[in-house]
């Protein structure tokens, strides 16, 4: 009940996306604690190298693998929990890479028009292009 009347009180309307990425960072942190462990019990245990560069070189692993599988991980989420969001974000990829061949302006300001109601359903939509001088 309190958590709803924040929400509403404070307008925290896309708290979706909050969630979203809390869970993206708890799946991360997860995984890379898991791998800098077993790197670090690879190199001590199996390997028996007892030195600190073993320690450094997982660390340093880890540190490297962040970024990518926070992506993959963020892309994964948000396809399974924010769906409008990964929609409209492939429809846009889809007009952009329509867009490279266009030369009507006609037909660009037509298919914009129709990419942004299919994507953001606006109650209405207007595109200004600037005259050439």
């Amino acid at each position: 009940m309190s958590i709803g009347v924040g929400i509403l009180k404070y307008r925290l309307y896309e708290i979706d996306r909050l969630i979203s990425r809390t869970l993206a960072y708890a799946i991360v942190t997860g995984m890379l604690v898991g791998m800098y462990a077993g790197l670090v019990l690879l190199a001590t245990r199996v390997l028996s190298v007892y030195s600190p560069v073993a320690v450094a070189a997982s660390t340093l692993a880890a540190a490297a693998l962040f970024a990518p599988v926070r992506r993959r991980v963020q892309r994964a989420v948000d396809r399974r929990f924010n769906r409008a969001r990964y929609d409209a974000d492939t429809t846009v990829a889809a007009f952009a890479a329509q867009l490279t061949g266009a030369v009507d302006l006609d037909a660009v300001r037509g298919d914009l028009a129709r990419v942004v109601h299919r994507a953001l359903e606006p109650a209405h939509v207007s595109v200004w292009m600037r005259e050439r001088d």
